[in-house]
């Protein structure tokens, strides 16, 4: 296969994905008319209430569609940058420390929160501040941080014992320095590799959120709640169900297929080469 056909394969995978997200970020403001306000009688079929019909409460679906797709992302990115960052600072302190018993006892920490059920701790969290989409992202990120400290830590370690960073140790480099040069070089593949499969599992977990009506509330739009609301209607007009849900699916999946062709990239180029003589 040509270098050409690789980079068709990439970009086949990438445009869906894209496409999703440029509906949920400019969505809102493409939105036309009042997302909130009924514009017929509910689950009217499309065409007579709208290009997709209406909903439950006889309001645009296409409206809502637009509407309901940017804090759904936005929560997702949130919680993958703010996990990833604490994921980053705990992994690497807990794969290099020579401070053993104080990295084992936070690394018990981290796999006790780990253990919890996942929706257990997002009902937990967002339900005891309701109605705050801040406070479902903080969420998601809580409970998709300890695999992230797992696997900084994990590769972490490996990348502390090679013979050069050893060596630099030896001589009595300072821990950022080492940390710059010797671990983040080998780290970085693994650590946005594994940022991109948790965002696909935050923005999963943000569609929950809003299924579970967790977050703002009704009537504000969101692809997760259009799933729940209009799902005794899908018999007459099937769309406020389908397609919030087929744009969540082809995110989820499109998102998938990409980390797994940026990962076939990057095989090989895990380890690093050592620092340059």
């Amino acid at each position: 296969m040509t270098a050409r056909h690789v980079e068709a394969g990439r970009s086949w995978v990438a445009a869906p994905v894209l496409v999703v997200l440029i509906v949920a970020m400019a969505g809102p403001c493409l939105a036309a008319g009042n997302v909130t306000a009924p514009v017929g009688v509910p689950f009217e079929p499309a065409g007579a209430g709208g290009p997709l019909g209406t909903d439950v409460l006889g309001r645009d679906v296409l409206a809502r569609v637009l509407a309901g797709g940017r804090t759904l992302v936005l929560q997702a990115a949130a919680a993958t940058v703010l996990g990833s960052v604490v994921g980053l600072i705990v992994g690497i302190w807990t794969g290099t420390t020579r401070r053993h018993r104080t990295a084992r006892a936070v690394s018990r920490v981290v796999d006790a929160v780990a253990t919890v059920p996942t929706l257990l701790l997002l009902l937990l969290l967002a339900g005891g501040l309701p109605g705050d989409d801040a406070i479902v992202a903080a969420a998601i990120a809580l409970v998709s941080t300890p695999f992230s400290v797992r696997v900084v830590r994990e590769r972490a370690a490996r990348l502390a014992a090679a013979e050069y960073a050893r060596e630099a140790e030896a001589r009595g480099d300072a821990l950022l320095a080492r940390v710059r040069h010797d671990i983040l070089p080998g780290l970085a593949p693994v650590a946005l590799a594994e940022a991109g499969i948790r965002f696909v599992a935050a923005t999963q977990l943000a569609a929950t959120a809003g299924f579970l009506g967790l977050g703002a509330g009704a009537p504000a739009a969101n692809w997760g709640r259009m799933v729940r609301e209009n799902s005794p209607g899908i018999a007459a007009n099937p769309l406020p169900v389908l397609v919030p849900a087929a744009l969540l699916v082809v995110l989820a999946v499109g998102a998938t297929l990409l980390l797994d062709r940026v990962a076939d990239a990057r095989i090989g180029g895990l380890e690093p080469a050592g620092r340059p003589a």
